[in-house]
């Protein structure tokens, strides 16, 4: 039987209707939120600003595998926002409401302004000393990673963006993967890639973006 693939935010696994049981899906219920470099899932309030880290973020519900897209709801504009309140005038003494006491300038009603000491030029050919750091300290702070070794035929999912499949390294081969390179961008209201050039306003569009690049599948790419 065709498997197909589900089309919940967050879920992406496929499922067969033979095979679909209550809570095998787990997936987020509303859309996300992108505001000043910050991605956010509306429904369970979890954010991150590496956009793939944000993507891995599990899902808050489960129900049921289903082919047809959700349809998400646009939070609402917030009403209550707050008002400034209007300057009051009646604490301004009558010197600082002068305009020409403002700039400094004699004024004949309030009498002259005291001047503000000019700070004195600090000396130029200063120079501060600043501790020397060998490659050595360098290296005991930062050692190189250790990498993992995987068996052949174990399961991984491939952390390419655009990609998320199972595979294992004996089926892995130079054209296994279809990604994105990235960076994902996100501004005005825009979503898109910058690896291929294809914006669109809704998530979903953007989740559904084709990659445009081929690969090896790869479980821990590089940030």
């Amino acid at each position: 039987m065709e498997r197909l693939r589900c089309q919940r935010i967050g879920c992406n696994a496929t499922f067969t209707e033979d095979d679909n049981p209550e809570n095998s899906c787990t997936y987020h219920e509303s859309g996300p939120l992108f505001h000043d470099g910050m991605k956010k899932w509306s429904c369970c309030k979890k954010s991150s600003h590496d956009f793939s880290l944000f993507l891995e973020i599990p899902g808050c519900k489960t129900g049921k595998h289903t082919t047809e897209k959700p349809v998400i709801a646009k939070p609402a504009a917030n009403q209550n926002r707050a008002i400034p309140a209007p300057t009051s005038m009646a604490n301004v003494s009558p010197k600082d409401a002068c305009p020409r006491c403002c700039q400094g300038f004699f004024c004949s009603d309030h009498g002259s302004q005291p001047r503000e000491a000019i700070p004195k030029a600090s000396n130029s050919n200063t120079v501060t000393s600043v501790p020397y750091e060998s490659n050595t300290d360098v290296q005991q702070c930062h050692p190189a990673p250790v990498k993992k070794k995987v068996d052949i035929n174990e399961p991984q999912i491939c952390k390419n963006k655009g990609c998320g499949k199972t595979f294992t390294e004996k089926e892995n081969h130079d054209t296994a993967c279809s990604y994105h390179p990235g960076p994902a961008i996100f501004h005005d209201r825009m979503r898109g890639w910058k690896c291929c050039d294809i914006h669109v306003k809704e998530f979903d569009e953007f989740m559904s973006i084709s990659p445009c690049t081929t690969g090896w599948h790869n479980a821990s790419p590089a940030s």
